[in-house]
Order: structure tokens, then sequence, then C-alpha cells
């Protein structure tokens, strides 16, 4: 079991950020305020600096960075992904896509008519790439127009859990090869997706999300 003393050094950079400290002390002013030795608060800063806390620079010294949900979920995931790519991608592509589907109607109708413009956009892109010869795999697109759609929601859980599916789903290899077959009816789907959310008929464009990820529910893990 866990308690708040056990990472002290996150509960100080805590407390800093809750003051508006953006700049840290240094770590022998670290060291001298937590009576440790700099060893200790080298490790501890690891931990910090791993889940996204604070980052170091030379020159500049820690900085606290705002809190974000993505570092750690993708450090755990990676480390997931080398015990047992096959299983843990598994679960985890299904939390994702209960995820979506659970914020597609909050975070749809918070999209801005600029953002809506960049999900035709990047359909637009996506396309021309398949169209090409020899084809290219639109996979900037497909993990930009993802992200776009949950962008303006106000949960950082949310979008570090995201963000980490698509870090996965390069890993294990599915952002390298696919069919043009395969390919062009994903983007049929996301067509569709993004012209219900344009004419503002979120019901069409959730149908299509809900059809789009049982398909990619059944393409295999290439790894």
């Amino acid at each position: 079991m866990t308690t708040k003393e056990d990472y002290p050094l996150l509960r100080f950079f805590a407390e800093q950020a809750l003051q508006g400290s953006e700049h840290l002390p240094s770590l022998q002013e670290v060291a001298q305020l937590m009576g440790w030795s700099m060893t200790r608060v080298r490790e501890e800063l690891a931990v910090a600096k791993a889940l996204g806390v604070v980052e170091a620079k030379p020159r500049v010294g820690l900085r606290h960075l705002p809190y974000r949900f993505a570092p750690a979920a993708w450090l755990s995931l990676k480390y997931a992904l080398m015990v047992d790519q096959q299983k843990y991608f598994g679960q985890f592509a299904d939390l994702r896509r209960r995820v979506e589907a659970a914020y597609f109607h909050d975070a749809a109708k918070l999209l801005t008519e600029e953002d809506k413009h960049h999900l035709q956009q990047l359909v637009a892109s996506a396309w021309d790439k398949l169209h090409r010869q020899p084809p290219l795999i639109p996979h900037e697109e497909h993990r930009e127009l993802h992200l776009t759609i949950y962008k303006r929601l106000d949960n950082t859980f949310v979008n570090g859990l995201l963000e980490a599916y698509w870090n996965a789903y390069e890993i294990v290899g599915l952002s390298r090869y696919s069919s043009f077959e395969y390919l062009s009816e994903v983007w049929e789907y996301h067509s569709r997706i993004v012209e219900g959310i344009v004419s503002g008929d979120y019901d069409a464009a959730y149908q299509a999300l809900i059809e789009h990820t049982k398909l990619l529910a059944n393409r295999p893990v290439t790894g």
C-alpha cells in the first residue's frame, strides 16, 4: 500500500506547483531542503521526469511542467507491450474503443470551426496519399484525426490514454502496412465521421465511429 510519503519529491514538486512556481530550486537546494544525498535526489528526480512532472535543462535548471497523464500512461503501456504485446495491446485497444465511444458526443460538440476544417484537410490529405502511385499509408493523418476529435475535452486522462494508444499503435506495427482495400474502407469511415461532425449530425458521425472501430478490432497485430 502506498502513502503520500512514498514519493516525497513528487509532493514537494506538487506543492511548488500549487504556489505557482514554474522554475524550481536547483538539485543542490533540493538536497538541502529535503535533507537528502545528491544520489537520492537524482533517483527520485528520474521518477518525476519519467512522469513528465518536471524537466531539467542545462543553464535553465529544473522547471515544473503542467500535469499530463500521457507520460505515465505510455510508460506503463510500453512496459506491458514488452511483457506480452498481443495480450496487452488488445486489452488497451478495447479500452480505447470504449473511451472514444463514451466521450464522442461531448468531444465532437466542443470542436471549433477551425478544428472541423482541420479534420476535413486531414481526410483530403489521406485520400491524396492513397491515390498516389504507389499509395502511401496516411498514418499521420489517422493519428491526428482521432486525437483532434477529442482535443477540446477538458480531461487529461482521456487525452493521455488516447495518446498512449497511438504510440502503442506504432510500436506494434499497425502504422507500417495495410492493404489498399483495408485503408480505403477505413478512410470511408473517417470521411463519414468528419462529414457528420461538420454538418452537426453527431449521431451519424457516432455510428460511423462505432462501425469503424469494429473494423479495426478485427485487424491482427503484426508485431
